[in-house]
């Protein structure tokens, strides 16, 4: 090493001439090898080891001379995948290469127009691709040339934005226009690539789609740098102009928005860029430019690309060549052996070949390490570089945020100052009002507080506003304040030469006017001598002044060697910072070997519990349909059971109305249509059938429910209606069955269809609807109207009644006298009686009546309390209907009475009618009512008033029938004994006739009373056995040779009053 020292300077000056070209040739060589394994046919993206060679070329040549020269010469319009490559690698030079690059490459705008069209006009992916890349380098170039200012890289500050835009409108709309129309090409080459990506096979993970997507690294750079600049200047363009000249602008701003955050997001999901690229979040709806106070809310996003690991690209570069060495060892043997003259000399200078060979394989293995240092070091540069970039980005991210919170504050103030000049115009307005003049007056005052408090607020952000930008700006004004102060003093040396050159031509002047003056006037030689002098002392101070000059240049040159100590301090500093992140290195590679550890026990778990998943999915499935067979057996069971009962003795005695059958029908029908939903929903998800169980489970019991019903109701029917009724029955079971059995097996579980069944259980609905009674066919909505109808009608009949009856007994004392009028006036005045008792009666059931319907009705109307409640109200409108009915016919029977045209036990039987309707009217109105209504009280006593008067009635009319029928006195003292045995035995004759009369009349009213309660709606088998008389009642009849005649029959059940209509009153 020291004979290398000992090297003369003419050998060291020819062996640097040497190595200086020999440097040249190895770049152009490195810069050919790196641009032509970057740019070629092979369908893989860019490796990043070769652009940055290609992109630290252009910063060595200060310009991207080089590469056009070597890029002009590869075939770009015989294969779209090399102009692909080619588009990309100058779009990374654009945006990451030296600043002159940017003018060579516009030398060369015409060459990338042309190929853009050339493969613009051909029906070929990657082609299509190529033209927009094209034309978006093209956009991109002209942009950055216009506004030299914005780096290609779009790196700038909103300072340096504010001062492009300037303050003329103008051209902040036409900035605006140009970056609209930047970004629009950015945004269709990325949705170009995406498209093509899903239409094709290749994926983020194979090389194909990669060379396709490795472009937009570079486009989520451009894009997200470009999203700032519109808000920025959209913002100030709404500031100066009215929102309606600015609606387009908004619009297209829209659209580039979504397809942006579009973009964004499907690159996020991307494999391919999580480890490449941290792609930011757009919010979730674009600014709301009419509101200036939304650019508070706006953060700027930050792209962050994080650090590669340098082994890691070279694992899968076996091919590649070393590094470039700082030091070319081959160049500078090369003199010594292209020239042999000068051996001698070398051999004299480094020693013998042995010695040389040696000395050359120690400097070799030297270079060798010092080239892994160089690696290394660089390694670390960049890392660390990274790291700056990424704490650079947290520190704008900061200052954004405190930018957000300065325009908050200011937004707030001028809120405050608004709502101060607010409450200043109130004060103003309200002078006469001193309450609220004070008031204001202290909500001013606190406002005003708020206000300084803010405005504190603010000052303190913008005191830490500068503190900030004062630290970010320490570091570029220690560079550059040796670059001023060397350029200060170059001014001023220049500015002092100038100066001295000015006075020594001023001088030379006047020495020659002096020369020429002397020959003329002597006398002025001393004033011009004294000029001398003056300036003699002018250039002395202009001497002093340099002196002084000079040590403040040797002040700034210590100030210099002050910076270089703080430069050589701060790389002892990134060194140790180096070693940290090697450490660091060293301790994630660790915990990257026990995640991947982790990774591969994770995934074999995984895969375990796959399997164990699709077992037990497996045995659900299976265990769902053994459930759902246990289901089907046992309804199946329940059906079979309801259809034994069909043929079972003992249920022939069970009986039901259709009513009740009708509504399980229904029941039926409900549960069918679950069964349907659940068996589709079974089949869609064989996984659940919870479903399919409660509706099967439901169907069982109502559809057993249903036929039993019909069965009973078979009992009560008419023949035809029972056959068909027991068949459908019958039908519904075995289509039951059918549909159940479907369901057991897996072949025909598909196929199985409740639809037969639906349309069984339909028709024994219909004829359940068929054997309802006929008294039952008003409408529901109707029966509140016919209930006040039958009231007010019944009432209108009572009061006709005693009218009537009035009437009667005028003309009964004009026409009778004595007894005969004793008599009619007793009967008629009882019957006065009782029917003011029932009209007082009719009043009390209304009162009482109207409590039922206000105290059950709720929300209801009263119509559909009524509907709701038809039966209750179809009983009342019967005992209503009866009560009316029963006061007419007694009007009749009294009219008849008095004219001696009828007969008193019509009369009679009218009263006991007419208990018995009062009666039904009470117990019809007793089922609603509460049990402590004082409207029920009244009633019942008027029910009883009702009685008491009937029974006057009835008394009256006994009465009046003793004293006017005249009796006979028996005398049989004349008669002999054969005459008396033949008067025995007609007598005895006459009452087997009348007791004949009397059965067959009993068994008329029977068969009478029968038919009522068909049409009334009361079944047969509901009546008590002898025809609906209690046996118990009858009197015993004499003894004869004869048969028993039938007992007495007794009136039915209250409730169940013929429903006829009121005769008329009048003949």
């Amino acid at each position: 090493m020291n004979s290398i020292r000992r090297v003369p300077s003419r050998v060291k000056t020819k062996m640097t001439e040497t190595n200086l070209g020999a440097e040249r040739d190895h770049f152009d060589k490195k810069q050919l090898s790196s641009i032509s394994k970057a740019i070629n046919s092979n369908e893989a993206p860019v490796k990043e080891k070769h652009a940055r060679r290609i992109i630290l070329g252009t910063y060595r040549e200060k310009g991207a001379f080089t590469f056009w020269s070597y890029a002009l010469g590869i075939p770009l319009s015989s294969n779209a995948i090399v102009s692909w490559k080619f588009c990309h690698v100058l779009h990374k030079v654009l945006r990451d290469g030296h600043h002159n690059s940017l003018q060579d490459c516009m030398r060369h705008h015409g060459n990338i127009v042309e190929m853009g069209q050339l493969w613009g006009n051909l029906h070929d992916r990657h082609g299509q691709l190529v033209a927009l890349y094209c034309k978006l380098l093209c956009t991109k170039m002209e942009f950055h040339m216009k506004h030299s200012e914005i780096r290609p890289n779009l790196e700038v500050t909103d300072e340096v934005l504010e001062r492009v835009a300037g303050t003329d409108v103008n051209n902040v709309f036409q900035l605006t226009v140009k970056v609209f129309d930047y970004l629009d090409a950015e945004l269709r080459l990325a949705e170009t690539v995406i498209r093509q990506l899903n239409t094709s096979i290749a994926i983020s993970t194979t090389t194909s789609g990669q060379c396709r997507l490795s472009p937009l690294i570079q486009v989520i750079q451009d894009c997200s740098h470009l999203y700032h600049f519109t808000v920025k200047l959209l913002f100030k363009l709404h500031a100066c102009l009215p929102a309606d000249t600015l609606q387009g602008h908004r619009d297209r701003f829209h659209d580039q928005f979504h397809s942006l955050k579009t973009f964004f997001n499907k690159a996020r999901d991307m494999q391919y860029f999580k480890r490449l690229i941290q792609i930011p979040k757009l919010p979730e709806s674009p600014p709301n430019f009419l509101h200036a106070a939304s650019l508070a809310k706006h953060a700027r996003p930050v792209v962050v690309i994080p650090s590669e690991d340098e082994p890691e690209q070279q694992e899968d570069d076996d091919d590649d060549d070393d590094p470039e060495p700082l030091i070319n060892v081959s160049d500078v043997t090369m003199p010594s052996m292209m020239v042999p003259q000068q051996f001698d000399r070398f051999d004299q200078t480094f020693g013998p070949s042995n010695d040389r060979d040696i000395q050359i394989e120690n400097l070799q293995q030297d270079l060798g390490k010092l080239r892994a240092d160089l690696e290394r070091v660089k390694g670390e540069a960049q890392r660390y570089i990274t790291q700056l970039k990424s704490q650079i980005n947290s520190l704008e991210t900061e200052l954004e945020e405190q930018r957000v919170q300065k325009q908050r504050a200011l937004v707030e103030n001028e809120q405050l100052r608004m709502e101060l000049e607010a409450t200043r115009r109130r004060n103003a307005e309200h002078e006469i009002v001193q309450a609220t003049f004070g008031e204001a007056e202290t909500r001013a005052q606190a406002t005003e507080q708020r206000y300084t408090k803010l405005k504190e607020k603010h000052t303190e952000l913008v005191s830490s506003h500068a503190e900030l930008l004062r630290k970010s700006a320490d570091t570029v004004k220690i560079l550059s304040a040796t670059h001023q102060t060397q350029e200060e003093v170059e001014r001023t040396k220049q500015q002092l030469a100038f100066e001295v050159d000015r006075i020594k031509l001023d001088a030379d002047m006047k020495l020659e006017e002096q020369k020429f003056e002397m020959k003329k006037l002597k006398r002025d030689f001393e004033e011009k001598r004294a000029e001398v002098e003056h300036v003699k002392g002018t250039l002395q101070r202009t001497e002093k002044v340099g002196e002084q000059l000079t040590s403040s240049m040797l002040a700034l040159q210590a100030e210099k060697e002050r910076l270089m100590r703080s430069a050589s301090e701060k790389e002892a500093e990134l060194s140790s910072l180096s070693q940290t992140a090697q450490l660091q290195q060293s301790s994630l590679q660790q915990e990257r070997d026990r995640s991947t550890r982790e990774l591969g026990e994770l995934q074999g778990k995984l895969q375990e519990k796959s399997r164990r998943e699709v077992q037990l999915q497996q045995k659900l499935l299976e265990e769902q349909f053994s459930l759902l067979q246990g289901t089907v057996s046992e309804a199946e069971y329940i059906i079979q059971d309801a259809v034994a009962k069909l043929d079972d003795p003992l249920h022939i005695r069970c009986t039901s109305s259709p009513d009740y059958l009708v509504s399980r029908a229904e029941a039926t029908l409900g549960s069918i249509d679950k069964v349907k939903k659940g068996h589709s929903d079974y089949l869609t998800n064989m996984g659940d059938a919870g479903g399919l169980l409660r509706a099967l489970t439901n169907f069982s019991h109502l559809a057993a429910d249903t036929i039993i019903n019909g069965s009973a109701t078979a009992h009560l029917a008419p023949t035809d209606h029972a056959d068909r009724l027991t068949e459908n029955c019958r039908g519904c079971a075995t289509q039951s069955l059918q549909f159940l059995k479907d369901l057991k097996s897996k072949t025909s579980l598909q196929r199985a269809d409740p639809a037969s069944i639906r349309i069984v259980v339909e028709n024994i609905m219909k004829l359940g609807e068929e054997l309802r009674p006929k008294g039952m066919d008003v409408r529901q909505d109707e029966l509140g109207d016919l209930v006040d109808k039958e009231m007010a009608a019944t009432s209108a009949a009572i009061e006709k009644a005693v009218s009537r009856i009035d009437e009667m007994m005028n003309q009964a004392r004009m026409d009778t006298s004595g007894v005969k009028l004793e008599v009619n006036e007793r009967i008629l005045y009882s019957c006065t009686d009782l029917m003011k008792a029932i009209h007082l009666l009719v009043l009390t059931s209304t009162d009482l009546q109207k409590e039922i319907v206000e105290g059950g009705r709720g929300a209801a109307t009263i119509k559909e309390f009524y509907a709701r409640n038809s039966r209750w109200t179809e009983g009342l409108i019967s005992a209503s209907k009866a009560v009316g009915w029963g006061a007419t016919q007694m009007v009749e029977s009294a009219d008849k009475v008095v004219l001696h045209t009828g007969k008193y036990e019509e009369l009679i039987v009218c009263s006991h009618e007419i208990a018995a309707s009062t009666a039904q009217l009470v117990a019809s109105s007793k089922v609603k009512a509460d049990r402590n209504s004082t409207k029920l009280t009244a009633l019942q006593q008027a029910s009883r008033h009702v009685n008491e008067m009937a029974a006057n009635v009835v008394a009256s009319t006994k009465t009046g029938q003793e004293h006017l029928e005249d009796k006979d006195t028996m005398d049989f003292s004349g008669m002999s004994l054969i005459k008396l045995k033949m008067e025995e035995m007609e007598s005895q004759v006459k009452v087997l006739e009348l007791e004949n009369q009397l059965g067959n009349e009993r068994l008329r009213l029977g068969e009478l009373r029968k038919k009522h309660y068909n049409i009334a709606g009361v079944p047969a088998a509901d009546l008590p056995e002898g025809n609906g008389l209690d046996p118990s009642l009858a009197p015993v009849a004499p003894s004869s040779p004869k048969s028993s005649k039938p007992s007495v029959m007794r009136k039915p059940d209250l409730a169940q009053k013929p429903n006829l209509p009121p005769k008329n009153m009048f003949r």
